[in-house]
């Protein structure tokens, strides 16, 4: 352990996550004691674990259907295929995400069209009204990125206003809501994550969410079904699948029946777990801010945000950003750049995205970028633990700045 003068010291895992309920536990013991861990098959009475959550998970949210598929990730690419998304077409997606986002448009053979960020981390409207009128892309996959939702209204007007279907990114919102209405039930399809670092976590797992009949049946028929799409509890009537059930390809991307059962009593535990994370977020909130280089935007007050993490704009320049880095890990706390040369782990940008068809026109979106850092909050942070980061970050940040 190597500490500087000043003795401060974090050594944390940020990583760490919530236990699995006993509830959870007790249930995938018992499914594995049964061998019954896939969801389609002979499953005696009642419905599969994947069935069960998808209805539970589709009132939660207040949602026609729910299909469980095996990540967030595949959530988005059924989404897009479900939607008419073919090789050559383009997508909106805002800058500001991480690397599943392009990458599921890329699986789906699109292009990604990058919509400019603003100073608040949001999708510049002004950008998107632009790209929507001109680039002829018919769907905009919008990343709540790290929690941060951009104004819901104005981007369904200027959406509805060009023929363009919304696909929400929802891995960092779950039980979110912009101005009372969740996440994920904005736009036509809503997608959210399940793996380990989210708000629920089965290891690895995503929900897709809508209220039309015919991306419904889609995506049970793309999440693989096997024509067994009578065990889904939420499902449209027959007649929708005779339109699909031969044109539709079969992509194994479903949801096992263990980390269904993993899931569902996680569900109740959400609004406790917002509220633990927001009071997290308020005190480190008001800690990094007392540091001079540091600024966090203001929230919107129709977002009611689930933080579980906390994003800063550090003002200074790329060599002094990699000093705060290093002294910052000196003392044991360990910080992710977006604007960092080369992608590390759950942190990249654009321009690490060597596949995109078109090399973007996006220097708002750099200058944020290049600046914005970003901070894991679990839960098990106490006031003294956000206390003491403040400290370090403080420190840390005059130290970059002499150099």
């Amino acid at each position: 352990m190597l500490l500087e003068p000043d003795g401060l010291w974090f050594g944390k895992d940020l990583s760490a996550s919530e236990p699995i309920p006993e509830e959870a536990i007790e249930r995938a013991i018992a499914l594995m004691r049964s061998g019954r861990l896939h969801r389609y098959g002979e499953q005696g009475k009642g419905y599969p674990e994947p069935s069960l959550l998808e209805q539970e998970y589709a009132e939660y949210v207040g949602s026609k259907y729910c299909v469980a598929v095996s990540s967030c990730g595949a959530a988005m690419f059924i989404a897009l295929k479900a939607l008419g998304v073919k090789t050559g077409d383009k997508v909106l997606t805002n800058t500001f995400t991480l690397s599943p986002v392009p990458g599921a448009i890329a699986h789906a053979g699109a292009d990604a069209i990058l919509i400019e960020t603003s100073d608040n981390y949001m999708t510049d409207l002004a950008d998107l009204e632009r790209k929507a009128s001109t680039s002829g892309a018919k769907v905009f996959l919008l990343s709540h990125m790290r929690g941060h939702i951009a104004d819901l209204q104005g981007i369904k007007a200027i959406c509805d206003k060009n023929s363009i279907a919304i696909v929400e990114d929802c891995a960092h919102t779950m039980g979110a809501k912009w101005d009372g209405k969740h996440t994920g039930t904005w736009g036509n399809v809503g997608c959210y994550s399940a793996q380990t670092y989210k708000h629920i976590n089965s290891g690895e797992g995503g929900l897709l969410v809508t209220d039309d009949d015919d991306v419904a049946a889609q995506a049970i028929l793309m999440s693989g079904c096997y024509m067994m799409y009578d065990q889904h509890v939420l499902k449209p009537n027959s007649e929708v699948f005779e339109r699909w059930k031969y044109v539709t390809p079969n992509f194994s991307m479903r949801m096992s029946n263990l980390a269904a059962a993993l899931l569902r009593p996680q569900i109740g535990q959400l609004a406790d777990r917002g509220r633990r994370w927001n009071h997290i977020y308020a005190t480190l909130e008001r800690e990094l801010t007392k540091a001079e280089h540091v600024s966090i935007p203001a929230r919107d007050v129709r977002e009611e945000f689930i933080a579980s993490s906390i994003q800063f704009t550090l003002n200074l320049k790329p060599h002094q950003i990699e000093q705060f880095l290093k002294q910052c890990g000196l003392r044991g706390l360990y910080i992710k750049w977006f604007g960092t040369p080369a992608p590390v782990a759950f942190t990249s940008n654009y321009e690490h995205w060597h596949y995109l068809a078109c090399k973007p026109e996006i220097p708002n979106s750099k200058a944020v970028l290049d600046q914005l850092l970003d901070l894991r909050t679990p839960l098990s942070l106490t006031d003294e633990d956000c206390v003491l980061i403040g400290k370090i970050i403080l420190v840390s940040t005059q130290i970059a700045a002499a150099t």
